[in-house]
């Protein structure tokens, strides 16, 4: 049996390179065929939950073979999101839709992302997202929206957030992993936008709490206190969070090894469906897709262009200047 594992492994990544190859002839991404996707892979293409669907597994896999072409990555697995699909299912469980696609192992698992929350400039632009569906999507700047379309990992920042009580005579520390995501075309200012992973996890109600024996005490001698809050199945700024208890895979598999990251949909993803509801054509005939369960909830989707949204958002921030920062208080009762 053991023989045999191997052998089929050796045949998945031949299957891989010739792929590889055959991808190097020009074409449009968009030719590529469902056929050009491995039997065993197919069988997670659908739109039920824990599936995928096949337009997001097939851009996904193409920007993944361009970029094995390119040089630009030579880890064995690739990542794909569906953020037209539910953050948050009926049954109040978190709905997998980030994807982690391993092929010269035949492994392939979904898990729950979170999407951008976007904002709401109260009387001039609404452009905030639901918990469960996204409606909105933005490459603008300040806009704590998604913007779908092609990434590739990058730099990863590690850094000391504070510390939270697990239990009534202990504390524990959050340290959060940033892992930079860096775009091109309509993605292309993800590192501006400062757009990348983390976990899902932040402290609130901060206070300065004292601890001089801390290695992460300052220089009077406190450390940052507060609650920690696990948002999963909540909103982002724009950036992907994961669970903590996804993260630790995601780390381990782009640390010093980066990898490629589709993002669905893209603006012109987004502008071809709004269009076809307007009409009032099927999203099927058209080839188009989108989640239908929050198409149905938000009826019909909208991309801002940064070229409309970031003058709002520039003229709406020296009209709305944010107050003054206060200083962070000292607990109290500890």
């Amino acid at each position: 049996m053991r023989s045999r594992s191997f052998l089929l492994k050796i045949a998945d990544i031949f299957s891989l390179f010739v792929v590889i190859a055959l991808s190097a002839q020009p074409r449009s991404l968009a030719a590529e065929q469902p056929s050009d996707i491995p039997a065993w892979l197919r069988a997670h293409v659908g739109e039920g939950e824990g599936q995928i669907a096949q337009p997001v597994l097939q851009r996904a896999r193409a920007l993944y073979l361009r970029k094995l072409r390119e040089g630009a990555v030579k880890n064995l697995c690739y990542f794909a999101m569906d953020a037209t699909r539910p953050s948050v299912l009926s049954d109040g469980k978190l709905g997998h839709r980030f994807y982690v696609i391993c092929e010269s192992d035949r492994s392939f698992r979904a898990i729950w992302a979170g999407h951008g929350g976007g904002r709401d400039l109260q009387g001039v632009a609404d452009f905030a997202n639901g918990r469960r569906c996204a409606k909105n999507f933005s490459n603008a700047m300040d806009s704590d929206l998604t913007a779908g379309g092609a990434y590739v990992t990058g730099e990863m920042k590690t850094s000391f957030k504070g510390y939270y009580r697990v239990s009534v005579k202990q504390d524990a520390v959050l340290i959060r992993s940033f892992i930079q995501f860096y775009g091109e075309g309509e993605t292309a200012n993800a590192r501006q936008r400062k757009i990348g992973g983390h976990a899902a996890v932040l402290l609130r109600g901060v206070c300065l709490l004292k601890d001089p024996a801390s290695p992460h005490a300052n220089q009077d001698g406190y450390v940052p206190f507060g609650k920690l809050v696990d948002y999963s199945g909540g909103r982002s700024d724009g950036c992907t969070s994961w669970s903590p208890s996804d993260v630790r895979q995601i780390i381990a598999m782009v640390r010093d090894d980066p990898t490629t990251l589709y993002i669905y949909p893209d603006a012109a993803d987004v502008n071809a469906v709004a269009r076809a509801v307007a009409a009032g054509r099927s999203l099927s005939r058209a080839q188009l897709y989108w989640n239908a369960s929050c198409l149905k909830e938000i009826r019909s989707p909208k991309f801002w262009p940064k070229e409309t949204l970031n003058p709002i958002l520039v003229q709406y921030k020296k009209d709305h200047p944010a107050p003054p920062q206060r200083p962070t208080p000292i607990c109290k009762g500890r």
